[in-house]
């Protein structure tokens, strides 16, 4: 964080319910300090009640240049934005929100993105698998769609309302007609990646998303969560032989993307 925050200090914030599982402020605030920024990231805990009434306030917040928004509110953000990037209005969810000048909001969404990139750096390019993603919430979607574009052989989406996976498989087909999209049962016998992108795991009591007595040492887990890094399912999965990929990692890789969406065309250093 900077070493004095004074009146020239550029806000920025994260927006969720629950907020105590989030990472973001801290990585945020180093990235700034790092760049020379006199900006900070604070975590503001707003229910979904009361989010739309939190969005119109950033609107006239001078010295607010953006937000995250993170579950439950990133669907209700995108409704809540000006202007959505192309995945934004593909998906209708946005992580990612720009403040313009004249208080326009301006999202985007790149949980999918980040984790797909994520998933690169570490050696785990999806293209040509069979992916199960359980989930079917704003990251879901966006996760689901980058994992299409990034050419897996087939996508099964477990959600335990079918309504809401069945939405997700029709926004993906309608982008990527190619791979096999299906809405299916949180098994992930025949896969090779499984991607949680459920909330179960943020807390110790939460039940596991899938049945993990069906994981093989051949599969791949991954998670969105971020925090705690080793989720209950990684854990599980690790100790079963399985490769894991902590939800860290995207978190971490979509901090150039924020950056990138709050300062176009332009870099970070000479915005601020």
């Amino acid at each position: 964080m900077p070493n004095t925050i004074t009146g020239d200090t550029q806000l920025y914030a994260i927006i969720g319910d629950p907020i105590f599982q989030v990472h973001t402020p801290e990585m945020m605030n180093r990235l700034f300090a790092r760049e020379g920024l006199n900006a900070v990231m604070v975590a503001i805990h707003v229910a979904p009640q009361g989010f739309e009434a939190a969005v119109k306030a950033f609107r006239v917040m001078k010295n607010l240049r953006g937000f995250i928004a993170t579950v439950p509110h990133k669907t209700a953000a995108a409704a809540l934005c000006d202007e959505l990037g192309e995945t934004g209005c593909a998906i209708g969810a946005v992580n990612a929100v720009r403040r313009e000048a004249d208080g326009r909001l301006v999202g985007e969404m790149f949980d999918g993105t980040g984790f797909v990139a994520g998933l690169r750096a570490h050696g785990h390019d999806p293209a040509g698998l069979r992916v199960l993603l359980l989930g079917a919430g704003g990251a879901a979607a966006a996760m689901g769609f980058a994992l299409a574009q990034a050419g897996v052989a087939s996508l099964t989406i477990a959600n335990r309302t079918r309504s809401k996976a069945e939405n997700i498989q029709a926004v993906v087909r309608k982008s990527f007609p190619h791979p096999i999209v299906k809405v299916g049962e949180a098994d992930p016998t025949g896969h090779d990646l499984i991607v949680n992108a459920t909330s179960l795991g943020m807390k110790p009591e939460d039940p596991l998303p899938l049945d993990t007595a069906l994981l093989t040492p051949d599969m791949k887990v991954a998670e969105a969560i971020a925090k705690p890094e080793f989720t209950p399912l990684l854990t599980t999965a690790r100790a079963k032989g399985c490769i894991v990929h902590s939800g860290r990692h995207m978190l971490e890789i979509q901090a150039s993307m924020w950056m990138d969406h709050w300062w176009p065309k332009e870099s970070a250093k000479s915005k601020g």
